[in-house]
């Protein structure tokens, strides 16, 4: 039988991965290690720095190219089902190529948690597998990094907060009924539309690795200087992954 692995890794910092993820990873027959653009080249490099540091063998990894989301037209929805839909074709064709049984404990290294606005479950529903075939180990996501590495509650007492994406922000605006927004997603700047007169916002880039980016102030102050702190670091390393929390001021 097939049983797949879907393991939360965390940011990138290998002192972040749980006791139960080291576990998972060690008892996998083969691990799907995914390849994006030559610009992001670092983010297989990292899989492979923890995959070495676990003693997983280069016999036991299988790498593959991921495919590219079409982003041509508005019709957003469509573009990533087509998308998960290639991603699904090419994790079936390792497979195919690694356990030609089809039986196996086979592990895919998800970044943050797979609960958390990450598509690796929605696209392992593809394969056609029995929810005793699919087994979850969470991870420490961006959002506990980010409020850790700037000392900060996630929440004020007793109130709740919202955690969004940047295409909702920028296109429904601050939601009613909170004061507190985590923004993932983002990768048009959408804090420089916010328009409430009195906001903190709390950015990070890279999290949990080396080359971590923090900035945090009033939005109005700041917000110029993240667009440019941010764009230097994607000039620098070719790709960003960044985060940040925005909290209106009492």
């Amino acid at each position: 039988m097939l049983e797949l692995l879907l393991i939360g890794i965390g940011t990138g910092n290998p002192d972040h991965i749980t006791r139960a993820a080291e576990n998972a990873i060690r008892s996998a027959d083969l691990v799907l290690l995914p390849h994006k653009e030559d610009n992001k080249a670092e983010l297989a490099q990292v899989r492979l720095a923890l995959l070495e540091q676990l003693a997983v063998g280069s016999e036991r990894i299988a790498h593959f190219d991921m495919p590219q989301r079409r982003q041509q037209g508005d019709d957003y929805g469509q573009q990533v089902d087509e998308w998960h839909d290639a991603i699904a074709r090419r994790w079936q064709a390792s497979l195919n190529a690694h356990l030609p049984g089809g039986s196996g404990r086979v592990a895919l290294l998800v970044w943050g948690d797979p609960a958390l606005y990450d598509s690796t479950l929605r696209i392992a529903s593809r394969l056609g597998l029995g929810p005793e075939q699919v087994q979850v180990v969470p991870g420490i996501t961006s959002m506990q990094v980010l409020c850790s590495a700037h000392g900060i509650a996630l929440n004020d007492i007793g109130a709740p907060f919202l955690v969004t994406t940047g295409r909702q922000l920028r296109d429904n605006g601050w939601p009613p009924g909170v004061d507190t927004l985590v923004v993932m997603l983002d990768g048009q700047c959408a804090y420089e539309q916010v328009s409430e007169p009195d906001v903190e916002i709390y950015w990070g880039a890279y999290l949990g690795m080396p080359q971590q980016l923090l900035m945090r102030g009033r939005l109005a102050d700041v917000a110029a200087d993240i667009g440019a702190r941010r764009a230097a670091a994607r000039q620098e390393h070719g790709w960003i992954m960044d985060i940040y929390l925005l909290r209106r001021l009492a």
